[in-house]
């Protein structure tokens, strides 16, 4: 048997790395196992983008909320939804493709997030870190702009991998029985559940920031679940094409 679980519950997110390069071929195998990822109906709706280029990587990081590991980490991805291969499809073979449907937005950007979580997997389980960067969706008609991307096609987040130079201590994540439940949605326990997460986080950000951050979970969720977070994304999908039915 592959020992994979202690593999998947040692995920960190790593913000400092080496300089290394990825030995060669590592990468696209990498990309191979994300290809692997379970995909509705064989859809494959996503495609990722490898930025090189170091003043589009400085662009980046500047529209990504000045994040110095965008510009520092060996490899930067960025993870793209796109229904614009399979428009191109219905182009070719029929029938006319149907754009603006909520259900292919959600395919797409299902298929890859779970493409880019392979990825990561697969990454790990070489000795690599990485950090996922939703901040692409700050800005993400100018990224659009910046990769070309066209209609059908919209950057969900970016991947940084490398070596780790940094050693990160496991996040502790909910109780379990906060998460898994038998037949029927539950929230009776909640919280009482959360009351012990908060206790348990506010214990990791002592270690962590020795002392610094004292933050619960509780506030953290509500400083974000309270607030608008990235209105523009709304229009933004759909001059692109998306959320219209």
């Amino acid at each position: 048997m592959t020992d994979v679980l202690p593999l998947l519950q040692s995920h960190r997110s790593i913000r400092q790395f080496r300089s290394d390069p990825l030995p060669e071929g590592l990468l696209e195998n990498i990309v191979r196992c994300g290809q692997q990822a379970s995909s509705s109906s064989n859809l494959q709706a996503y495609r990722i983008i490898q930025i090189t280029d170091q003043d589009l990587r400085k662009q980046l990081s500047t529209l990504a909320g000045q994040q110095a590991y965008v510009l520092e980490a060996p490899v930067f991805l960025v993870f793209c939804a796109d229904l614009r291969r399979a428009q191109e499809v219905c182009d070719e073979v029929g029938p006319p493709f149907v754009a603006g449907m909520t259900e292919h937005f959600l395919i797409a950007t299902v298929d890859t997030a779970l493409c880019a979580q392979n990825c990561t997997v697969a990454a790990e389980s070489q000795g690599l870190g990485a950090c996922y960067i939703g901040a692409v969706r700050n800005h993400p008609a100018e990224i659009s702009t910046l990769l070309g991307l066209p209609q059908q096609v919209y950057p969900l987040f970016g991947l940084c991998l490398g070596y780790p130079a940094q050693e990160v201590e496991v996040k502790p994540r909910l109780p379990l029985a906060a998460v898994l439940q038998e037949n029927r949605f539950d929230e009776n326990r909640d919280a009482a559940l959360i009351a012990q997460y908060d206790h348990t986080m506010k214990a990791y950000y002592q270690t962590r920031s020795t002392g610094q951050k004292t933050s619960s979970w509780s506030q953290e969720v509500a400083s974000l679940a309270g607030r608008e977070a990235r209105p523009h994304m709304a229009e933004f999908l759909r001059q692109k094409g998306f959320l219209q039915r």
